[in-house]
C-alpha cells in the first residue's frame, strides 16, 4: 500500500468521525425538536398558543365532494417545522456531505467500489440510508424519523469505526465482479428502505397505544405526527419498495453464486439469511394486502423483518463462516 493509498484511507477517516460529530448535533437538533412540539401541544392543550394549524381540503370521492380536516404540519410535504427540525435536516445534510467525501474516498483509495468488507459495507450503507430519507421528504414529509435515522447511523457507522475497520486490501477473486456492484449496491438501497419503514412502524406502534388510551401528558409530541391508520399505510409504501430491491438482491446473488461457484443455490448461511429475510417481508406483504392484518400486528412483523436485517448485517457476517466469510472483518 503506497503513501498516497494511506493518505486517502486516513483522511477518509478523518470525514468519516466528522460526518459521526455532525450527525450527534442533528440528532440534537431532531430531539429538541420533539421536546419543543410536545411543550407546543401541551400549552395548546391548557388554552394557551394555538393548537397545529388545520386545513379544509375539497377532494372528490365517487363523484361527491368530500370536505376533510387535515394537519398542514404533520407528514406532510411541504409542512410546517420548528427551527430545530431546520437545523436537524440542515445538520444531516452537511453530515451526508461529510459522509459521502468518506466514503468516496476509500474507493479512490481502494481503487474500486468501497464495499468490500464490513467497514466498507458499514460506510456506504448508512450514507445510502441516510440519503434515502433526505431524498423521501420529496414525496413525504417524513423529517419526524430524523431522530431515528440519525440516531441508527451513528451506532451503526460508530460500531464500524470501531471494530470492523480494517486498511485498504484488495478484493479477492470471488469478489472481483461487476455483480459486486449490482449485487450489493440494490441490498443496501433495500435495506434502507427497510430501515425507514422500521422507523415508522415504531412509530404507529406508539401511535396505536396512545389512540388506544385516555389523553395524558406523555408523548404529546406524538399529537403532530400522523395518525396511527396513515403511519401504518406509509409503512407499508416504504416496505413494498424496500422488498422489491430485495427480491433482485436474492435474484443477482444467485446469478453471481453461478458464475463465482457454478451453482445458484448452496445453503451458505449468508444466502439462507437473505432467503429469511425475503420471507418475512413476503409474509408481511401478503398477510397485510390479503388477511387484512392491519395496525399493530402488521408493524410487529414488519419490526421482525427488520430485525432478521440487523441479524444477518452484525452477526452472520461476524460470527457465522461460509463462502461469504470474506466479506466480513
Amino acid at each position: 500500500m503506497n503513501d498516497m493509498t494511506t493518505n486517502l484511507a486516513t483522511y477518509s477517516v478523518v470525514l468519516t468521525y466528522s460526518a459521526m460529530a455532525v450527525y450527534v448535533i442533528a440528532f440534537i437538533s431532531f430531539a429538541l425538536d420533539m421536546a419543543k412540539r410536545a411543550g407546543e401541544v401541551t400549552t395548546a392543550a391548557g388554552g394557551g398558543a394555538a393548537a397545529p394549524a388545520e386545513r379544509t381540503v375539497a377532494t372528490v370521492q365517487g363523484g361527491t365532494v368530500v370536505l376533510e380536516k387535515v394537519d398542514s404540519t404533520a407528514g406532510r410535504p411541504g409542512g410546517g417545522g420548528t427551527k430545530f427540525e431546520r437545523v436537524g435536516m440542515a445538520m444531516t445534510i452537511l453530515a451526508l456531505v461529510l459522509h459521502v467525501g468518506a466514503t468516496v474516498l476509500r474507493g479512490i483509495a481502494a481503487d474500486r467500489v468501497p464495499w468490500g468488507n464490513m467497514f466498507e459495507f458499514s460506510l456506504t450503507g448508512t450514507a445510502l440510508i441516510t440519503l434515502i430519507f433526505l431524498l423521501v421528504q420529496f414525496w413525504q414529509n417524513l423529517k419526524f424519523l430524523g431522530v431515528f435515522i440519525t440516531g441508527l447511523t451513528i451506532i451503526l457507522l460508530g460500531i464500524a469505526t470501531v471494530n470492523y475497520w480494517v486498511p485498504v486490501v484488495p478484493l479477492q477473486p470471488a469478489l472481483q465482479s461487476y455483480w459486486l456492484v449490482i449485487h450489493v449496491f440494490v441490498a443496501i438501497a433495500g435495506t434502507g428502505f427497510f430501515a425507514l419503514g422500521a422507523g415508522l412502524a415504531v412509530a404507529q406502534l406508539v401511535q396505536t397505544h396512545r389512540q388506544g388510551r385516555p389523553a395524558s401528558g406523555r408523548l404529546r409530541f406524538m399529537e403532530t405526527l400522523p395518525d396511527a391508520d396513515r403511519l401504518e399505510v406509509l409503512t407499508y409504501r416504504v416496505l413494498l419498495v424496500g422488498f422489491v430491491l430485495w427480491t433482485f438482491t436474492l435474484i443477482a446473488g444467485a446469478i453471481w453464486a453461478e458464475r463465482a461457484w457454478g451453482r445458484y443455490w448452496g445453503w451458505d448461511t449468508k444466502e439462507v439469511w437473505t432467503f429469511i429475510i425475503w420471507v418475512v417481508y413476503a409474509g408481511y406483504i401478503h398477510a397485510r394486502a390479503t388477511r387484512g392484518w392491519r395496525g399493530a400486528r402488521s408493524s410487529w412483523l414488519a419490526l421482525i423483518g427488520f430485525a432478521a436485517v440487523m441479524f444477518n448485517f452484525s452477526v452472520v457476517n461476524v460470527f457465522f463462516k461460509g463462502l461469504h466469510s470474506y466479506s466480513g472483518l
